[in-house]
Parts: C-alpha cells; structure tokens; sequence
C-alpha cells in the first residue's frame, strides 16, 4: 500500500511538471528584447564575422542571411 502510494505521487509530480504554461510572458517579452540584454558586445563585427563565416565555408542560408556561397548578395 504504501509503495503504491509513493509511485502514485511520484507519477503525480512528473505529470506535473509538464504543464503547457509559457516561461516568458506576453509582458516580460518587451524586456527581454532590450539591446542590453543582448549577448554580443559589438553587433556590427559580429556582423562582418557572420558573413566572412558564410563566404568562406559556403554555408549561406544555414543562418538566416539570404544569397549565396560565392560572397555576393
């Protein structure tokens, strides 16, 4: 009795922990987005690096730019 009551809160805690419920609000959505939470310093150069990225290994798209691998737009 007792170990069929311990597997029963066992599986009651893992159900419940599948609960749809979004972690980020519609609300907290607009801090988030903030440029100060961004995780590059330098977004410009993580630019240019993206792109000499994507000439050289001729992965373009892999990402989401748009052109080919052959460097030009």
């Amino acid at each position: 009795m007792k170990r069929r009551t311990l597997s029963a809160l066992a599986v009651a805690a893992c159900l419940a922990g599948c609960t749809v419920t979004p972690w980020v609000q519609p609300y907290e959505r607009g801090w988030l987005a903030d440029s100060l939470m961004s995780a590059s310093r330098d977004p410009l150069s993580d630019k240019v690096l993206q792109h000499v990225h994507d000439v050289r290994e001729g992965a373009r798209g892999a990402t989401v730019a748009e052109g080919g691998g052959c460097g030009c737009n």
